[in-house]
């Protein structure tokens, strides 16, 4: 489960977009946005997923504490991406250990990101101790808790399937 501080429509369509299509291709099952509610957002990754498959899930929710503590109390290791948290190759291998039930929330920025997220998160992890795109640092979390596994899943219900080619692209259209 990916949650998406303070999305702004104008400013971070693209953003919040990729980092959607990020967290299905890794291996999340939902994206949690925080922010501005934008149709064209959820339409976009709806459309992604009625073509590609899924399942894959995209919601605007309100309240960015009590959605952290509501999935805190079911279980959830709370894993805020930062540029300012301990580095990911100590971390990660602590958060596979404590987290034997595999049940993430991950925290991606937006614009100011609230002290609480820092103080109520269980990991607050930098993937490189410097400025990066948080869709980077999205992609490199979801491989890492997942193994790498998520690079073979497959989709259910997708219309569209990509063959891997050496040279050139083929996709098949199913009906």
């Amino acid at each position: 489960m990916v949650l998406r501080l303070s999305h702004r429509a104008e400013r971070d369509k693209r953003v919040t977009t990729h980092l959607g299509l990020v967290a299905r291709a890794f291996g999340a099952s939902k994206i949690l946005i925080t922010g501005q509610r934008d149709e064209h957002l959820i339409n976009s990754i709806q459309r992604v997923v009625e073509s590609w498959g899924g399942p894959f899930e995209v919601e605007f929710v309100s309240g960015l504490q009590s959605t952290v503590s509501d999935y805190k109390k079911s279980g959830y290791a709370v894993i805020h991406l930062t540029m300012y948290g301990l580095p990911a190759q100590k971390e990660f291998p602590k958060i596979l250990k404590n987290s034997k039930n595999r049940k993430f929330l991950i925290i991606v920025g937006g614009e100011k990101v609230p002290f609480e997220v820092y103080q109520t998160s269980d990991y607050n992890v930098s993937i490189a101790s410097q400025p990066h795109s948080e869709i980077s640092a999205l992609a490199i979390c979801l491989d890492k808790l997942f193994e790498g596994k998520e690079l073979e899943k497959k989709f259910s219900n997708a219309r569209r399937e990509l063959v891997p080619q050496a040279c050139g692209k083929k996709i098949l259209e199913k009906s």
